[in-house]
């Protein structure tokens, strides 16, 4: 039996991080989308501790205040410094994205692949719930999950997730039906490896390039999903910043003249959404067994 040593281990991260030099430098778009997700990232997890203002302190002499040096966008009703509730907000979306989207991932890829490996029955029982789940809106169906439980984070990150298994499992069916007969696969059988391992090791990393597409596009999702459960007051309850509650705030001072409370965090929404789609050719490139040559 073969034994990794530390140089080999050496060539191998060499080898990993070359191949995500040459993705990144073939695919611009996938540069910028991963610089705007770093700084998601800092923000998320620095912002806090760099925000020049206490997200939730109110401030009476400085109320509705357009976008100054002071304020770069503006203060709300309350006096509170935008920016800083901005910013601050990242940490409970993204999380709340993550959080949903890693769950669904790990429940859509474990029943997809065993109903597309062995099929029959559980393939069949699969399919129904999966057609009872999606034959509802999306939207309309996580609503009423986090209206049955309660509007908490941990109710908010469960409705998503059970709203986006369907998506993994049926994609993970589809690619584990199709390879689980191929010649590989027959190979592996007979060199004495149990369908677990044949599962883990040879069919599921063949998934994974269309999976982390999927990924992708389901943070994004997830995050509109959350602010927009907070919008229509299902979600995050304030004062805590989050940025569907923000834009929810913002929406009743857009007609009096006070356009910056909705606009910079929607726009901070939109392009946390817009990164997360253009990662999706990156990350599929960079985890596609074919492409490592």
């Amino acid at each position: 039996m073969t034994q990794s040593t530390p140089q080999t281990s050496t060539v191998a991260r060499q080898g990993m991080l070359d191949h995500l030099v040459y993705v990144l430098r073939g695919n611009p778009v996938t540069l910028i989308a991963f610089v705007m997700f770093a700084l998601i990232l800092v923000a998320a997890v620095f912002g806090p501790s760099l925000v020049p203002y206490d997200p939730l302190a109110s401030d009476s002499d400085h109320v509705l205040e357009a976008p100054s040096l002071q304020h770069w966008f503006g203060t709300d009703n309350l006096g509170r410094d935008v920016f800083s509730r901005v910013v601050v907000a990242t940490r409970l979306d993204l999380t709340i994205s993550v959080a949903a989207v890693a769950l669904s991932f790990v429940i859509g890829s474990v029943l997809g692949a065993i109903a597309g490996y062995w099929g029959g029955v559980l393939d069949a029982m699969l399919n129904r719930i999966l057609d009872t789940i999606m034959a509802f809106p999306l939207f309309v169906l996580a609503m009423g999950i986090v209206a049955a439980l309660g509007n908490t984070i941990e109710n908010i990150i469960y409705a998503t997730a059970i709203i986006n298994i369907p998506f993994y499992a049926r994609l993970v069916r589809a690619e584990v039906n199709i390879r689980r007969d191929a010649g590989f696969v027959r190979a592996a059988k007979l060199s004495g490896n149990s369908d677990i391992r044949i599962l883990a090791t040879h069919i599921f990393p063949n998934t994974l390039p269309p999976m982390m597409v999927q990924v992708s596009l389901n943070l994004g999702w997830a995050i509109l999903n959350a602010a927009g459960l907070s919008f229509i007051g299902l979600g995050v309850r304030p004062p805590t910043p989050e940025w569907g509650i923000l834009v929810a705030e913002g929406a009743n001072y857009i007609v009096s003249g006070e356009w910056w409370l909705a606009l910079f965090p929607g726009l901070w929404l939109m392009i946390a959404v817009f990164t997360f789609n253009l990662l999706g050719d990156g990350l599929r490139d960079i985890v596609d067994p074919r492409k490592r040559t």
